[in-house]
């Protein structure tokens, strides 16, 4: 059976497999997009060629950043209770995992936090809150917190639910620049993640988002049992969307929830996820989130910037510790690269 790989180099009479990743560089530079059929072909890297894979993956993130990190902070404004079924997640009511339940928090403990984010280096603050939607009585609550925020110097982001236009712009006129709002994974996989609401909900709700002329944030969660063709069909989405950033979750599997037993992912093959979203959507910023330390422990998670990343999260998850801040403040030192400044933001 003739591979993806192979096929591509048939159809374009390229000599060995490393010209499929010049070619497709050459492309995503100049905005000349192959088709999804030939994108397949960036599925499937010859083992022995990954260095060459993510080489090229970390072209691209400096031709659109250069030595540039965006390094990003949140707060947990409301936890648990969720109405949504989401196999990964500590936050949902249908199960059992002892993750913090609140209200959204008062305005001083957001401006707490974002003067944290301020002392982390971070140069935006997103505000996460639990639910399908803000509920009865939280949208004023909501509104505080992001002006508690803006009050710090923070770039301002939010991550509510599904959010209609007439709230995203009372958001931006309380301060907020961006929307946050994973798709999570591909549409053919996303039933097996959740039942309680359709793709589509959540696809219109990023589509509103860039409607309403916000920043907007999204991606997705992997390691849940999807294939790479679902991978490969997020970021088709994604990219037609016109999405500015797209955090990479790692799944760190949730005892009490369906996927408590799912394996961690290989760093190789999450190296090959971040790649492959680089090559995809070369201009966005791609920001790895979740599971970053789980998986690249130590110093490996300066693989990351090597394979295309162009932002994380530091600081503390919704439900998890992070690792302390100063080290990643050690590693862009390190590899010469800078954290993005506040006013680098695109709001």
């Amino acid at each position: 059976m003739i591979s993806a790989a192979e096929n591509f180099l048939c159809r374009h009479k390229l000599s060995s497999i490393p010209l499929i990743y010049e070619q497709i560089f050459r492309n995503a530079v100049a905005s000349e997009y192959f088709t999804d059929s030939e994108y397949r072909a960036l599925l499937d890297p010859e083992p022995s060629l990954l260095h060459e894979f993510l080489g090229y993956a970390r072209r691209l993130r400096e031709r659109a950043f250069g030595r540039r990190i965006g390094l990003c902070s949140i707060v947990s404004a409301k936890s648990g209770k969720c109405s949504e079924d989401c196999a990964f997640c500590a936050q949902s009511m249908f199960y059992k995992t002892g993750a913090p339940e609140h209200d959204v928090v008062e305005p001083g403990r957001v401006a707490e936090a974002a003067r944290q984010a301020v002392a982390d280096g971070s140069s935006r603050f997103g505000i996460v809150a639990s639910g399908f939607a803000p509920g009865a009585g939280e949208f004023d609550a909501l509104k505080a917190a992001v002006r508690a925020a803006r009050g710090e110097g923070l770039t301002v982001d939010v991550s509510v639910g599904c959010l209609d236009a007439r709230e995203i712009r009372a958001l931006k006129e309380a301060g907020a620049s961006g929307v946050h709002h994973n798709l999570e994974t591909g549409p053919a996989f996303f039933p097996s993640v959740c039942t309680t609401h359709d793709y589509e909900d959540d696809v219109e709700a990023v589509r509103t988002a860039k409607q309403a002329g916000a920043y907007v944030c999204s991606g997705g969660v992997f390691g849940l049992g999807e294939s790479w063709e679902d991978r490969l069909e997020l970021a088709l989405t994604l990219r037609a969307l016109g999405v500015d950033s797209v955090p990479i979750n790692f799944l760190m599997p949730v005892p009490g929830t369906p996927m408590e037993n799912r394996p961690l992912l290989s760093q190789e093959e999450a190296l090959r996820i971040v790649a492959l979203f680089r090559f995809i959507i070369p201009q966005a910023h791609i920001r790895v989130a979740g599971g970053r330390h789980a998986i690249f422990p130590g110093h490996d998670r300066r693989r990351l910037y090597a394979a295309g990343a162009s932002g994380v999260m530091v600081g503390d998850y919704l439900t998890r510790a992070g690792a302390p801040p100063a080290e990643d403040a050690e590693d862009l030192v390190r590899l010469g690269l800078e954290p993005e400044r506040i006013a680098e933001n695109v709001t």
